[in-house]
């Protein structure tokens, strides 16, 4: 099936509603509430959606303490060997602006050192830097899962990103396969806009950088902004737009249950914790004390790049990883509460 959302996001409504008119048609009980939420602006941010729900419609959700949603389930290959990644926690937002000042002038004089310099300097440091590495549980569990299920030398290559001394270098030598890992393991900082300059002729004293960060669990923006100035020193002024709170430690008491369905499903399959490095609407649902489980499971061959086809020409989902995902919510939703 091919259009824009096939995988992000109408692919898991689909398994989602599938499932539960399934469960319906079959007559069966569930052992308790099932609440089926769908909010349309989780990705501007959930405003008027999740956090609307959860700032004025929380007894909507009483006693709930497990959710499944976006983003986890798809295949990750590494080393030949696969395994579906279940989120259980995700990367923060915090988006910060950046203020550069420096001298200014008429554009027919030649100017040295001046903001565009510092500019310059700026996105060039950025570029060819990472921020310091961060081994998170989730990401040590992940990958000593990882390294546990393959041979040398991808084990060897895997045990080697616990040692911040080797983390880059190692990433470095992984290739592409690197970035999702390198997301993992790094606070990270993208500049995303610039404004400058009111005329061709007018050099500019004043340039503002919007940069979208993205924090590890357990990090502030303070913490993002002391690692930044440690990379650029203190020639830029920098200020938080914007920084949505989520939790520090996941709640991993569905992880087993839900890797057992994925092992029954595709024994092939090894399942793992993810740390998402994007974020989702688990962020808002987490003020109320809900744990998200990112389980729309799709059983893709390795050639299909689950990550990078999101919101990209040609998106598309094969039918028979519907039907597949469609099967493992069906199994969780009929299961919880009565087999242990």
């Amino acid at each position: 099936m091919w259009g824009r959302g096939a995988l992000d996001m109408k692919g898991g409504v689909v398994m989602m509603l599938s499932a539960l008119l399934r469960l319906k048609a079959e007559g069966i009980q569930p052992a308790g509430d099932i609440v089926f939420v769908l909010v349309s602006d989780e990705e501007v941010g959930g405003e008027y959606g999740a956090q609307y729900l959860v700032e004025n419609h929380a007894e909507q959700f009483k006693d709930v303490r497990y959710a499944i949603g976006e983003f986890g389930g798809f295949p990750m290959y590494v080393g030949q060997k696969k395994f579906y990644a279940i989120q259980v926690a995700e990367k923060r937002v915090c988006w910060l602006k950046a203020t550069i000042r420096g001298r200014g002038g008429h554009g027919s004089m030649p100017l040295h050192g001046g903001a565009m310099a510092k500019l310059g300097r700026l996105l060039e440091t950025l570029d060819t830097s990472r921020l310091p590495v961060h081994l998170t549980p989730i990401v040590r569990q992940m990958l000593e899962a990882m390294a546990a299920a393959t041979g040398l030398p991808t084990s060897m290559a895997l045990t080697q990103l616990f040692d911040p001394r080797q983390t880059d270098r190692v990433l470095d030598g992984m290739g592409p396969q690197g970035l999702l890992f390198d997301a993992m393991l790094h606070n990270t900082l993208n500049a995303t806009m610039v404004t400058c300059g009111h005329k061709v002729n007018v050099i500019p004293s004043e340039i503002t950088v919007n940069f979208d960060g993205r924090l590890l669990p357990g990090f502030t923006p303070t913490d993002l902004i002391a690692e930044l100035k440690g990379l650029v020193g203190n020639e830029v002024e920098l200020e938080v737009i914007q920084s949505v709170p989520g939790p520090s430690e996941p709640d991993m008491g569905m992880f087993k249950f839900l890797a057992d369905i994925l092992r029954e499903a595709d024994p092939e399959g090894t399942p793992v914790p993810l740390l998402l490095t994007g974020s989702t609407d688990a962020r808002h649902f987490s003020r109320l004390n809900i744990q998200t489980y990112g389980f729309l499971p799709m059983n893709l061959d390795e050639h299909f790049n689950f990550v990078q086809s999101i919101h990209a020409a040609d998106e598309r989902i094969p039918v028979e990883a519907l039907e597949f995902g469609a099967q493992a919510i069906h199994l969780a939703l009929r299961r919880y509460g009565v087999v242990k």
